[in-house]
């Protein structure tokens, strides 16, 4: 069963197994380094889910929900 990041709670760390969307969202998302095989540690996601703050390659990222449906992981 495939989960988005969206899914996923503070401190909970999972691997890319794919990113979703189309044209610009996809390119901007994998441009940022969330590519296949990349490992999430999620650090906080805010009261109502929106953003999500993530650990990618060393780099602090936030996501809006929308951005963290198009992200699969394992």
């Amino acid at each position: 069963m495939q989960r988005t990041l969206r899914e996923l709670k503070p401190g909970d760390k999972a691997v890319v197994t794919k990113v979703a969307g189309e044209g610009a969202v996809k390119r901007r998302l994998m441009d940022m380094g969330v590519t296949k095989g990349a490992e999430v540690f999620v650090r906080k996601v805010a009261p109502l889910g929106d953003p999500i703050e993530v650990n990618v390659r060393g780099y602090e990222l936030t996501f809006r929900k929308a951005e963290a449906e198009n992200i699969f992981v394992e």
